[in-house]
């Protein structure tokens, strides 16, 4: 059973910092894509940043590139998403992904094709 567990949410101020940890168990992820989702109040879960369990393949939604950075541990089987510049509309609740996805970049950052997900954590940017 895949278990994936977030942590390092939080409230910072506009223009800071903060690293969100996906710890992952239960399985092993080679072949996985592993991806991170947000859900700000009202609106829809949408992409923000994906891997593959190899590293060889990383994306980001337009509205992150150059501020946040996806990257893995596989000794630790943990993934992060360090978020810098982070802005008020960044706030949201932040969930990892991961399934087992054919190589296609397209797929990574569709939802539907993640089967397993983390509880979520909140992050929230004051202005």
């Amino acid at each position: 059973q895949v278990q994936l567990v977030e942590s390092g949410g939080g409230l910072v101020q506009a223009g800071g910092s903060l690293r969100l940890s996906c710890a992952a168990s239960g399985h092993t992820f080679s072949g996985y894509a592993i991806g991170w989702f947000r859900q700000a109040p009202g609106k829809e879960r949408e992409f923000v940043a994906t891997t593959s369990w190899s590293g060889a393949i990383t994306y980001y939604a337009d509205s992150v590139k150059g501020r946040f950075t996806i990257s893995r541990d596989s000794a630790k089987s943990t993934v992060y998403l360090q978020m810098n510049s982070l802005k008020p509309e960044d706030t949201a609740v932040y969930y990892c992904a991961a399934d087992r996805i054919p190589d296609d970049i397209i797929l990574f950052t569709r939802r539907e094709y993640y089967g397993y997900w983390g509880q979520g954590t909140q992050v929230t940017v004051s202005s």
